[in-house]
């Protein structure tokens, strides 16, 4: 005879919040039928028509499955949402398992047994006069208000059990105080970090809780020379995607990537994986596709986006033909920092050393006269361009051998001295978050107990 349909909806659903905890939420006119079958059967409800079921041995969604099965034998139409089903035909052990020689299901019973004892404690139905410390686990002594048996009770969460029984309380507490009066204490011990999660579930329903993201503030715009690195990846990919007469070409170790000219006769080369201080960018001009180097740049990790920009877009005019042998005259220099020198940098000369700083002492210029005189012939660091609050300390710097071109160093000059990017306000504890990640299901291992592997 089949059983006649009920008024009523089941939908049964993973918990919000707890690893293996599951919820039913409830609908229909005789919704009440159901409620009453939940929970006779351990779950608990939590808000109008919706009940939990959370355990301490992380079997909730076989036991789910077992209530589905029983709503519907007494036809209740109960739905399982996918993501409960997967929980439910997922395959798992318990890892190091004290009783190796159970069976999943004797695994089950015992657990069963476990949560029987949990569940008495935490309703009132077994008193805890003491427990104790043994070895690594928990020992209890307690006694039953309905038929007075007294209990004593090993182990904790899913390997609970009741290792021998009394008459009395007068009884059993003498025993438990003969083997473990050193560490025995009053009442019951305090609940494992998997019993709190499982009442938990039991009491508060919701979504997980999630920081909210402080609002970013808006970009600053600042002196080119204080703006934001950006991506230099980026930024390489976009020049060599705007000019056709470039090559890209990798390295063996995917490390580095050099872009090559037509010609063979300019050659850039970015390591990705440089630190802000460390040489990011080196761009080299040669006579000839074979010859040794005219002049050569370098650049680190840290240095704006800007200025990158500007150097590249230099490069792309193709004035880098500059001789060696070429003298590196006070002509050269002072086309090199003219714009440096209109816009009201400060000029200093200390023994070798020429300077430009900003009035602020926030960027500068340095050229080594001395090495530009007398060692012309080596790729030496006779320009030196940085930003940051100390020139000793930079957060970046630019350095650039004696032969470098005049004009290029202008248009780098006359982008420090009039040019603006962007810098990302800083707020006060604002912090960049790594995004949300979906995490695989997970059982919390008990307390002092095995821990979990779950096998699909």
């Amino acid at each position: 005879m089949t059983t006649p349909a009920l008024d009523a909806h089941v939908r049964l659903d993973s918990h919000p919040t707890h690893s293996s905890a599951v919820t039913a939420a409830l609908t229909g006119a005789q919704a009440h039928i159901a409620h009453l079958a939940l929970e006779a059967d351990g779950w608990t409800p939590v808000g109008e028509n919706i009940l939990v079921l959370a355990r301490i041995d992380s079997e909730e969604p076989y036991w789910a499955q077992q209530a589905a099965d029983a709503l519907n034998a007494e036809g209740i139409n109960t739905e399982i949402t996918p993501t409960l089903r997967e929980a439910i035909d997922e395959e798992w052990t318990w890892a190091n398992y004290p009783m190796p020689w159970c069976t999943r299901g004797e695994i089950r019973e015992v657990s069963a047994e476990a949560q029987k004892i949990h569940d008495d404690i935490r309703h009132g139905h077994l008193l805890i006069h003491a427990h104790a410390e043994d070895g690594h686990t928990t020992v209890a002594v307690g006694t039953y208000l309905s038929g007075g048996k007294s209990v004593y009770l090993h182990g904790e969460n899913h390997l609970r059990q009741i290792a021998d029984t009394f008459d009395s309380p007068a009884q059993a507490l003498l025993a438990f105080e003969k083997i473990h009066g050193d560490t025995m204490r009053p009442g019951p011990a305090p609940m494992t970090d998997t019993e709190r999660a499982a009442v938990k579930a039991q009491t508060q329903l919701g979504t997980p809780a999630i920081e909210a993201e402080p609002p970013r503030p808006k970009p600053e715009t600042v002196p080119v020379y204080a703006a934001d690195a950006g991506d230099h990846d980026a930024v390489l990919d976009a020049f060599l995607d705007a000019h056709g007469d470039w090559s890209k070409w990798r390295t063996w170790s995917d490390g580095t990537t050099h872009a090559i000219h037509d010609d063979q006769t300019l050659r850039i080369e970015l390591v990705h994986e440089a630190t802000a201080h460390d040489t990011a960018w080196t761009v080299a001009a040669y006579e000839t596709p074979v010859s040794d180097r005219m002049w050569a740049l370098t650049t680190t990790g840290a240095t704006p986006a800007p200025v990158l920009q500007e150097l590249l877009d230099h490069l792309a005019g193709g004035d880098w033909d500059t001789a060696l042998g070429t003298p590196v005259d006070e002509k050269a220099v002072t086309a090199a920092t003219q714009p440096l020198t209109d816009a009201g940098w400060n000029h200093t000369v200390d023994g070798r050393w020429m300077r430009w700083t900003t009035p602020g002492g926030d960027a500068g210029v340095q050229f080594d006269a001395f090495a530009a005189r007398h060692h012309p012939e080596l790729a030496l660091a006779t320009w030196i361009i940085w930003g940051g609050t100390n020139p000793d300390r930079p957060t970046w710097t630019l350095h650039a051998s004696p032969h470098t071109p005049s004009s290029l160093l202008a248009g780098l000059s006359e982008n420090l001295a009039h040019g603006t990017g962007t810098r990302q306000a800083q707020a006060i504890g604002l912090e960049r978050r790594a995004p949300l990640a979906t995490s695989p299901l997970t059982i919390p291992a008990p307390k002092a107990g095995p821990s979990v592997t779950r096998t699909r």
